[in-house]
């Protein structure tokens, strides 16, 4: 089992498969190559202080080292999403809580992968684009915003 490093993998499963829990939030993803299972994890800083934050990653780390490989499908990338109940909750039951996570994950059918669409881009790309369709606006109904 192998970790997830790098933002767009991270973005890659986010758009994936979800089940929710007290502590954390499972998000899946099935990859196109044959590699290894693949898990991250993360924490937003609305969580908490910067330790409060590591004990809840420590905590989601562990419990994937306890968690039966059998429940994780091979070719998969998962996520966990650590909430701020994962510092207080008893281990047992954040356990089983993965676990049923990991059950509700595989009901689900798979997301269909997103097409790359010509609307994204940069904050830049779309201000211009904004820029020139206000302009054409104006344009044609005779108004500007420079009254020169």
């Amino acid at each position: 089992m192998d970790r997830l490093r790098q933002r767009a993998d991270f973005l890659a499963v986010a758009n994936g498969v979800r089940a929710n829990s007290a502590a954390f939030v499972v998000q899946g993803r099935l990859r196109d190559d044959d590699g290894p299972i693949r898990v991250g994890f993360t924490v937003t800083k609305k969580n908490g202080t910067a330790t409060e934050r590591n004990r809840i990653r420590r905590r989601l780390r562990e419990l994937v080292k306890r968690l039966d490989v059998i429940p994780m499908r091979p070719h998969h990338d998962y996520v966990l999403v650590g909430r701020r109940a994962a510092l207080h909750r008893d281990f047992a039951t954040m356990l089983n809580d993965l676990r049923q996570a990991m059950h509700r994950l595989d009901r689900q059918p798979a997301k269909p992968a997103k097409a790359v669409s010509s609307e994204g881009g940069s904050r830049q790309e779309n201000a211009k684009v904004n820029a020139n369709e206000n302009a054409a606006k104006a344009k044609d109904t005779g108004t500007s915003r420079n009254p020169n």
